[in-house]
């Protein structure tokens, strides 16, 4: 991710509208709100911690998606606050998702693993498609970055989804779940690092000028 260094970059003009970007970002938003739904009902119906963290992971993405598109033709100031906004609930959720792994990972429930594996693959296929949408666009402002990050990052959660289901037929215990809960929020946090880094940057670079 590229970075200012010492505040000596020049803010960039607010953005013209891309057509292309704004109906990546519909169907980005569409996928995720479905994928939420089917992946909160089937974490409960498997008892998996990684599905349930994936699903509010979906809900997260789309409410991102549902701003990105909000903001997308506002000034740099407007949209770096979007990014600062967003980057705030990706920590949040990642801290909720550590916290709800070790609730969890005390009480010892085993998960169904056929559910987790395929509803994680049907995920995988959803996140892969978004991400593939998105690649064009993944160098952009702090908007477009966090957008890019979260596609990326469900990507990789997914196939850690698919790894814990394989360990939890394996070993028949819960632990490969919790691991990649953890893993989940973990991702969250670091990618809302980034996120808030760069539109924090942007924020002070454009602070002395009108959007």
């Amino acid at each position: 991710m590229s970075a200012c260094c010492s505040g000596g970059c020049t803010p960039p003009a607010p953005m013209a509208v891309d057509g292309r970007y704004r109906r990546i970002l519909m169907v980005a938003f569409a996928i995720n709100l479905t994928m939420f739904f089917v992946e909160i009902v089937s974490g409960w119906l498997a008892r998996s911690t990684a599905l349930q963290a994936d699903a509010l992971d979906f809900f997260g993405d789309a409410a991102n998606y549902g701003i990105s598109l909000f903001v997308l033709a506002s000034g740099v100031r407007v949209r770096a606050g979007a990014a600062l906004f967003k980057g705030g609930t990706m920590a949040i959720f990642g801290l909720w998702v550590m916290g709800s792994t070790a609730w969890h990972a005390w009480s010892g429930t085993l998960p169904r693993a056929e559910i987790m594996g395929g509803i994680g693959l049907l995920a995988l296929a959803a996140n892969g498609t978004v991400t593939a949408l998105l690649y064009a666009y993944r160098q952009g402002d702090a908007n477009m970055r966090s957008v890019w990050l979260c596609s990326r990052n469900d990507s990789i959660a997914n196939i850690a989804v698919i790894i814990a289901a394989s360990g939890v037929f394996v070993t028949a215990t819960h632990w490969p779940d919790i691991a990649v809960a953890a893993i989940i929020g973990g991702l969250n946090l670091s990618g809302a690092v980034q996120v808030i880094r760069r539109a924090r940057q942007e924020w002070r670079a454009a602070a002395g000028g009108a959007d």
